[in-house]
């Protein structure tokens, strides 16, 4: 072989492994559109891998992960979307959270969008239909609006005598009025008082209890939302502070240290928006995906707290607990 074929042969052998690394496809990208922060979201941020995995999708493998944290500035939503957008990712999805799906919906009709949210999706304007969606949006309905009679009911076996009980929410969340239309309708046939305290921010929680700490409730319901679960700790501290009986909305907030929780298995439902999102990136549409509906919801005790307390938990309701924390 003459020494020019020798070098073009050696040029071309170079070249070639590089052109071939070029033509293959580039990995899918998700959007994860979050209200809160990537520190409060541990849990959920696992939950969700944990279904993208069942789908055969692994981050930094087959498919990459755009994320975009609010920090529960609620007015950040939009624009971070919107980024998401322009970044030409695949798919968004906005696990557990209504405001962040209501602000991907508003920033494409092209790009599918999965979400994970406990308010009705129809009446937030996300989809037409549970069984065929429509549009590019669909996603996880898990019952976090509709389980405020159930919790007010679990807190008055537990203290038969209480009269009056004090409801915290965010008002920014859609799932609020539901939620305390729904306490107040039992609260009525309970001939039972009821006070709804609101919060949007830290310091709004503080100022909650500081308010229940000069007009103090016999028991207080915690509304589900994001702002909320990133602050549970502080807010369980602040009810055992006050040794004030609290029901919660999941099982985050029993697990450090609060009284007892009534609601989704989050965890569960995340799972669902990962697999979701799976399947979308495999060429399904949102459209023929039925919004799925979440039915599973747990009752947690803490025992330990209880003892704090000196409250005795009835037989009735330990014996319908999904788990008892020791």
């Amino acid at each position: 072989m003459r020494r020019r074929e020798v070098i073009t042969f050696l040029c071309g052998a170079a070249v070639w492994p590089l052109a071939a690394r070029a033509e293959q496809p580039a990995i899918p990208v998700i959007g994860y559109l979050y209200v809160g922060s990537r520190e409060s979201s541990t849990s959920l941020l696992a939950a969700f891998r944990r279904g993208l995995s069942e789908i055969g999708y692994i981050e930094g493998k087959n498919v990459a992960i755009e994320y975009r944290w609010a920090n529960n500035e609620l007015q950040r939503l939009p624009e971070l979307a919107t980024d998401l957008v322009r970044r030409q990712v695949a798919v968004i999805v906005t696990p557990a959270n209504t405001p962040s799906a209501i602000a991907a919906k508003a920033a494409t009709t092209t790009i599918p969008v999965i979400f994970g949210i406990g308010s009705d999706p129809i009446k937030d304007g996300l989809v037409t239909s549970f069984n065929r969606p429509g549009g590019n949006v669909t996603g996880i309905h898990f019952m976090t609006g509709e389980i405020g009679a159930k919790q007010l009911g679990l807190l008055h076996d537990l203290l038969p005598r209480a009269a009056r009980f004090a409801v915290l929410v965010n008002v920014e969340n859609p799932i609020s009025k539901p939620f305390i239309a729904d306490i107040r309708a039992t609260a009525e046939n309970m001939g039972a008082e009821i006070e709804v305290l609101t919060a949007n921010t830290g310091r709004d929680i503080d100022a909650a209890f500081s308010s229940l700490a000069q007009k103090p409730a016999d028991a207080l319901i915690i509304g589900g939302d994001a702002l909320f679960n990133a602050r549970r700790v502080q807010i369980a501290t602040l009810a055992t502070r006050q040794a004030l009986p609290a029901i919660y909305p999941t099982r985050d907030y029993t697990e450090v240290g609060g009284l007892m929780s009534y609601g989704p298995n989050l965890g569960d439902a995340i799972r669902e928006v990962g697999a979701y999102a799976g399947r979308v990136l495999k060429g399904e549409k949102p459209a023929d995906l039925p919004v799925l509906q979440s039915t599973k919801l747990e009752l947690v005790i803490n025992l330990s707290t209880a003892k704090a307390f000196g409250l005795t938990i009835p037989p009735g309701v330990l014996a319908i607990a999904d788990e008892v924390i020791e």
